[in-house]
């Protein structure tokens, strides 16, 4: 407990992970449990802590005991918290990176279950065959004639007769390095048990890999038509999703529970494809999901969690998959200002300065964090508020207004789409305000419209005191508004679930949109102040009638 002193000047306590007993409690209910029928996808808002909750406080559980867990961050830097918004600050990873990156965790918490004992070759054998066809492939891998029968006991066999084969060239340096970690001695037969999983383990991911090299042609023939094929979409997941399904077959209570999470999902469905003859980030996303969606119902899946800041995992996501409650859905926020007063005053701020923060920018975890370590670096040698306000300007010029360029790139880009008739005609619906483009390729021009859309956005965000309930006619109108498409893209707004509003992600970020708007306002020259007022007087958007009431805050 701080002492009064330190409560009068706000505290000097080093910055702790706190507990969070209702959302561990929710999550650790999910992960005791060895398989389970959906995956748990837990998201809000970036900021409110939802890596360091699973980093600090479950994740070290999770690997006590029977538990295992595999941990993947598809964020560029793991080390390191993504920025506010992480679309504009870091370069987009390669999909090739993020899934060998999936494939080596999954590798690794395989290889911990042939240590126990609870996948054998068999085991591959029968996960794969149900799942793949085998009979081509093994014949050309163990150059066999097509003239032979190919019933299933016959494939044991060329099964069999491949493992050995690939047995003997297995390194003993690979079952050494699963063994120097593990303080139990092995007898002889378990641990040829061990060789011959690995070996048949790595004898399956060459018949995969060979597959896909078969089906390479016709998925660069299907990315030049931009057309869609279930059957190569998931040929591309066929080896996480083997080690998946090995492993929820493998899991027992008390044993082995072993346990998934795949941290910044929304990172993978925006990755890049340099490949032609590899699918698309968002095709290998969907299908990862949906097959991991499939396990879990047909036969009971090991416990997945789903974690993501990206609003489209809020609601959209659920809709895409084909159903509602198509996941368990857990939304945090963070903490509520009642709880973050109690943890933060007296030991970190003061009661004074807690009321200017609770009034600028609220309670998000992560804005608190780095307004203390401002306060920690500053010294007493500014005042409080001058503190505030410095960190108000970093906010500013670092995320808000490249996000608000990027923004403005991305709708220049919809100028130029609707050109060529690429935007569907429902989102160019009459009376819309954005129907109206530059009906020549002007790049002047085109900047000149999306500024103007972009500060009719905001201005109409601001008469509606950042609050749009988007479910609230169910006609989903705003998402056909390219600039809402184009804040979510960039990371300044957010698509609640429950409540279903969009909104800045914090009261800080919100706070600096309208600092943008007043900014850009007063750098108007007067033909654009002119097209400006024209478009809010004659075209200009209103989404009073989604606000839940008027006067919402």
């Amino acid at each position: 407990m701080a002492s009064p002193a330190a409560a009068e000047r706000g505290g000097s306590s080093a910055w702790r992970i706190l507990a969070r007993p209702l959302m561990e409690t929710v999550l650790n209910n999910h992960a005791h449990h060895h398989r389970v029928p959906q995956p748990l996808l837990l998201h809000g808002p970036r900021g409110v802590g939802k890596t360091s909750l699973l980093l600090h406080r479950l994740i070290p559980e999770w690997n006590k005991g029977p538990h295992r867990t595999a941990y993947i961050d598809f964020s560029p830097d793991p080390t390191t918290p993504l920025p506010w918004s992480s679309s504009v600050s870091l370069s987009t990873p390669s999909l090739s990176t993020l899934s060998t990156k999936l494939d080596h965790s999954l590798e690794t918490l395989t290889n911990q279950a042939i240590l126990l004992g609870k996948i054998s070759s068999n085991d591959i054998f029968t996960t794969l065959n149900k799942r793949i066809g085998l009979h081509k492939t093994l014949k050309k891998l163990t150059g066999t004639s097509s003239s032979n029968g190919t019933k299933n006991s016959q494939l044991s066999v060329l099964w069999s007769k491949a493992v050995l084969s690939r047995l003997s060239k297995t390194d003993q340096k690979q079952i050494d390095s699963l063994l120097k970690n593990n303080a139990k001695i092995y007898s002889k037969e378990e641990i040829a048990f061990m060789k011959e999983s690995v070996a048949a383990l790595g004898f399956a991911k060459e018949i995969i890999r060979v597959q896909q090299n078969w089906r390479s042609e016709a998925v660069r023939n299907l990315n030049k038509i931009g057309g869609f094929s279930r059957s190569l979409a998931n040929s591309a997941t066929d080896w996480p999703c083997l080690l998946i399904e090995l492993l929820s077959e493998a899991a027992e209570t008390d044993f082995f529970q072993p346990k998934l999470v795949l941290n910044n999902i929304d990172v993978l469905r925006k990755a890049v494809s340099n490949d032609e003859s590899a699918i698309q980030a968002s095709v290998y996303h969907d299908s990862l999901i949906w097959r991991i969606i499939s396990l879990g119902a047909n036969e009971r899946c090991l416990p997945v969690f789903l974690v993501s800041s990206d609003g489209y995992y809020s609601y959209q996501a659920f809709e895409d998959f084909g159903f509602p409650d198509i996941f368990i859905s857990r939304e945090t926020f963070g903490w509520t200002p009642k709880e973050a007063k109690f943890h933060m005053v007296s030991h970190f701020f003061s009661e004074t300065e807690w009321k200017v923060i609770d009034e600028v920018l609220g309670s998000n975890p992560r804005q608190l964090s780095e307004l203390y370590s401002l306060k920690q670096t500053a010294e007493g040698q500014e005042s409080f508020e001058d503190i505030v306000d410095a960190y108000l300007a970093y906010l500013q010029v670092t995320v808000v207004n490249p996000a608000m360029d990027s923004a403005l790139t991305i709708l220049q880009n919809f100028v130029s789409d609707a050109r060529q008739n690429k935007i569907p005609e429902r989102r160019m619906f009459f009376g819309a305000a954005w129907r109206r483009i530059p009906p020549a390729a002007d790049r002047v021009a085109d900047q000149k419209w999306a500024k103007i859309q972009l500060l009719d956005f905001v201005q109409c965000f601001v008469n509606t005191e950042f609050g749009v309930n988007y479910l609230a006619d169910d006609s989903f109108e705003i998402f056909d508004d390219p600039v809402t498409c184009a804040l979510l893209e960039v990371g300044l707004l957010y698509t609640q679930r429950d409540p279903s509003f969009i909104r800045p992600v914090s009261r800080g970020i919100q706070r600096c949109l309208v600092r943008w708007l007043v900014q850009q306002k007063m750098e108007l020259s007067l033909e654009e102040s002119i097209a400006f007022k024209w478009q809010r007087i004659f075209r200009g958007r209103s989404y009073r009638h989604l606000m839940k009431e008027v006067g919402y805050k």
